[in-house]
């Protein structure tokens, strides 16, 4: 299949290397616009399903932002959470670009902990609102997605109240979500009034967060290989610390299920800014169509060992060399994943086994309608 597609991309390559040039809103000097999603979830063990589908699918939903807003800067956070007497009440992982890092930390979760029935919901919240760096501007589009099966503690003395923060939220243009899983009714009164307060949309799913559905298609093995070349066009550089992150990164793609780095490879895809295959700096190619970074400006000791003591002209065509490889590459992976897409489009509407309510698809649904 690969082979076919090579042909088509002679014809596609030229148009699509003027994409790793500054993209379009850059050009016009225009603010490049921003979307800002986190995710408040409860960690305890009833919660070992919902978060294992989750790691599964991260990126199909960080695509349904792309798809939306294929333009925008993604910023994402997630803000953990279970209860006073575990290991941990509240840990925040920061609003970030780089969702690939935080696709690292969300692998490393493990529901644990709970036994007693209410949890520190009322603290998870206020650690999303007040403790993760929100953009201030009005444009940013700012978006809280609570993810539990108990309600809050409200007999903490000197602890945060949710309709408080929730009034917090509005003020600070945040919209907040409230995903229910299970059919617990106290966790479902409160739940309703926080998304009612926080002008978001209550979400009912199952206990184990729905079945989350994968589908395999025809392209997938042709992505993944394709992804490995794409993949061995990055130049990491800076310290031996980033150019060793940057290449973790990789090889955790690498490892994922085969879904999962399809999905992975569609999230790039789609963006408006091609150049970028991982997010997070150290890519000296994407760094450089950017505009982030110049090739001259990188110290000798931060270049990777393949540019060490090559002339300025041997660098530079190194450089252009991968550009070029990575433009041609990627004109055939947008090929593969507009056919992958069209075929799960094609099976799931034949399946009647396809889940409505799932985690994944009830995010997914509720940010394009959000998002709009």
């Amino acid at each position: 299949m690969l082979k076919r597609l090579a042909v088509r991309t002679l014809l596609l390559g030229t148009a699509f290397a003027a994409t790793l040039a500054a993209p379009a809103w850059a050009a016009q000097g225009q603010t490049r616009p921003r979307v800002e999603v986190a995710f408040v979830l409860d960690t305890t063990g009833s919660m070992a399903g919902l978060i294992d589908g989750a790691k599964r699918k991260i990126w199909s939903i960080a695509t349904s932002i792309v798809e939306t807003n294929p333009d925008a800067e993604i910023r994402m956070a997630l803000v953990i959470y279970r209860d006073r007497g575990d290991d941990y009440v509240a840990r925040t992982y920061d609003l970030t670009a780089d969702i690939q890092g935080l696709y690292g930390d969300l692998l490393q979760l493990r529901a644990d902990g709970g036994g007693d029935w209410p949890e520190s919901v009322n603290e998870a919240l206020h650690a999303s609102v007040n403790k993760l760096r929100w953009s201030q501007d009005q444009a940013t589009r700012k978006i809280v997605f609570l993810v539990g099966d108990a309600p809050p503690h409200m007999d903490y003395a000197n602890a945060p109240k949710y309709p408080e923060v929730a009034a917090a939220a509005r003020r600070a243009g945040i919209v907040v979500n409230a995903v229910q899983a299970g059919d617990a009714g106290d966790t479902r009164q409160i739940w309703q009034d926080i998304a009612q307060r926080g002008a978001g949309r209550y979400i009912p799913i199952p206990q184990d967060g729905g079945q989350v559905v994968t589908i395999e298609t025809p392209y997938d093995g042709d992505i993944i290989i394709l992804q490995r070349r794409i993949d061995a066009t990055v130049i990491p550089y800076g310290s031996a610390r980033q150019q060793e992150s940057l290449r973790g990164k990789i090889e955790l793609r690498a490892a994922a299920p085969a879904s999962v780095q399809a999905d992975n490879s569609g999230f790039y895809s789609k963006r408006a800014d091609h150049s970028a295959v991982v997010t997070g700096a150290g890519d000296l190619v994407a760094d450089i169509a950017a505009g982030d970074k110049t090739l001259e400006a990188v110290p000798e000791g931060e270049l990777p060992e393949v540019l060490q003591g090559k002339s300025a002209a041997e660098r530079q065509a190194y450089v252009e060399q991968q550009r070029s490889e990575r433009a041609a590459l990627t004109a055939q992976m947008a090929e593969l994943v507009g056919q992958r897409d069209a075929y799960i489009a094609e099976q799931a509407k034949q399946s009647a086994s396809v889940s409505t309510d799932s985690f994944d698809r009830a995010v997914e649904e509720t940010l394009r309608t959000q998002l709009q």
